[in-house]
């Protein structure tokens, strides 16, 4: 039997490695900044694992808060500072057996999550994640004037200060190839978080343009996707990007053409063609839909992986837009992460899915209450809320059916959803309980990826 760990002794023990790390850090600075590094390594180390603290010898501490310290004096305005170093007694005045990176960037959300994403992509892996909020004030050059816990001084600007270790990187051509990673990572967070609230706006006013525009022939439909964008405005996605676009005729064909100026987030036009490259390499017939009224809203995966907040691949919402008399005239292009209360909702709260729902329900004729009628309830409601969003009612129908029929018996069932964009298959699997395992699991994704 194990004997409980005594948290009380482990934070006395934290302590004092802290305050001998600060004893030693007072023999390298000039007597009138011993106090402020005080301060500040207290606070940096204060909700650090006590196990973290005192797996890491004094001199290893003093090492590398004086190393965070002396990089985040300057830093321009606007803009992260990171660096990747594998510390070495010669070379830094300390040593560490991983590899540690350092960076200072305004606060800002996403900022753990989308760094921590971009190294795990890399296959690091993460030993200690150090992430202290301060309170700073910075002159107009950059440089640090005060630092203080940002309890102390609530409304001055903060501070995002990240120490992160990973194996060690002996190759300095990796730890280049990290760095840039970083920096590209930390710029879209950046970008998204700068852009959210004027695309929100941007989502609100097309909800509000296609209330107005709508054609009389879509009017259902436009009245739906409205309460749709409305409902994602209102907390239900993180985005990422936006890009409002024309609809022309480019070398014979239907084509996007981006209107200058529009671009936001992730999705701003320094790195835009003129040109939809995605939209051109659709197939003819989805090209040629574009013309049509409906559908007024489009819902899928987009073909790029998110750099922030989680990984995976992002949401992509396409509005069509309207002239004065009905006819399509271009997209509103929004990218994002549907956020968690989008999962949880019942599906017959959430605008456009609840149409499906209730579509496919009245579609079975099954008898209200009844138990093949709620059967079929819960597999609407637990259905794949990504793949709900996307699939098209009269698939939903059959997929959903399928299910059903499937009942007790003790059946293994495929459903396949191309993507009418011939960009991916979703492929369901559903398995007897008693047969299932991770090892049927794996072979079943082995076979489908072959």
């Amino acid at each position: 039997m194990n004997a409980p760990r005594d948290t009380g002794s482990d934070e006395a023990l934290k302590a004092d490695r802290i305050e001998a790390a600060i004893a030693l850090m007072g023999q390298r600075v000039p007597a009138g900044q011993a106090q402020t590094l005080a301060a500040f390594a207290r606070e940096y180390l204060r909700q650090v694992d006590p196990e973290d603290v005192l797996d890491r010898p004094a001199e290893e501490l003093m090492g590398a808060l004086l190393s965070h310290w002396q990089f985040g004096q300057r830093r321009e305005p606007g803009r992260p500072k990171v660096r990747v170093l594998s510390p070495a007694s010669g070379e830094h005045g300390w040593s560490s057996r991983h590899t540690v990176i350092e960076i200072v960037n305004d606060d800002m959300p996403f900022l753990v999550d989308s760094v921590t994403m971009e190294l795990s992509r890399r296959g690091s892996t993460l030993h200690l994640i150090v992430h202290p909020i301060f309170a700073v004030e910075r002159g107009a050059d950059g440089s640090l004037r005060s630092i203080r816990p940002r309890g102390e001084a609530p409304d001055a600007p903060r501070e995002s200060w990240m120490h992160i270790e990973i194996d060690r990187l002996v190759d300095a051509a990796q730890r280049a190839e990290v760095l840039a990673d970083l920096e590209r990572v930390l710029a879209d967070v950046r970008a998204a978080v700068t852009d959210f609230q004027p695309m929100v706006a941007r989502l609100r006013e097309a909800a509000d343009e296609l209330q107005r525009g709508a054609p009389a022939a879509v009017a259902d439909e436009a009245h739906e996707a409205c309460a749709f964008l409305r409902w994602l405005a209102d907390d239900h996605l993180v985005l990422l990007g936006y890009l409002q676009h024309d609809l022309v005729m480019h070398d014979g064909v239907e084509a996007l053409r981006l209107v200058p100026g529009s671009g936001l987030g992730l999705l701003r036009e320094s790195s835009q063609p003129a040109v939809s490259a995605s939209f051109a390499a659709l197939p003819p017939a989805m090209r040629a839909a574009a013309r049509q009224p409906s559908p007024v809203a489009i819902v899928t995966k987009a073909n790029t992986r998110s750099t922030v907040h989680r990984p995976g691949y992002t949401d992509y919402i396409g509005v069509k837009r309207y002239d004065a008399e009905g006819h399509v005239i271009g997209e509103h292009r929004f990218i994002g992460l549907l956020t968690s209360s989008a999962y949880m909702e019942r599906v017959a709260e959430i605008p456009i899915l609840r149409g499906k729902v209730a579509e496919v329900r009245r579609r079975a004729g099954l008898t209200p209450g009844g138990h093949l009628d709620k059967a079929l309830a819960h597999i609407l409601e637990t259905y794949p809320r990504d793949e709900l969003f996307q699939i098209a009612t009269d698939e939903l129908y059959e997929t959903a059916l399928g299910i059903l029929r499937l009942g007790q018996r003790q059946k293994l069932r495929l459903f396949v959803r191309r993507d009418p964009f011939e960009r991916f298959v979703s492929c369901l699997v559903y398995v007897p309980r008693d047969a299932y395992s991770t090892e049927l699991r794996r072979k079943f994704m082995d076979i489908l990826t072959q």
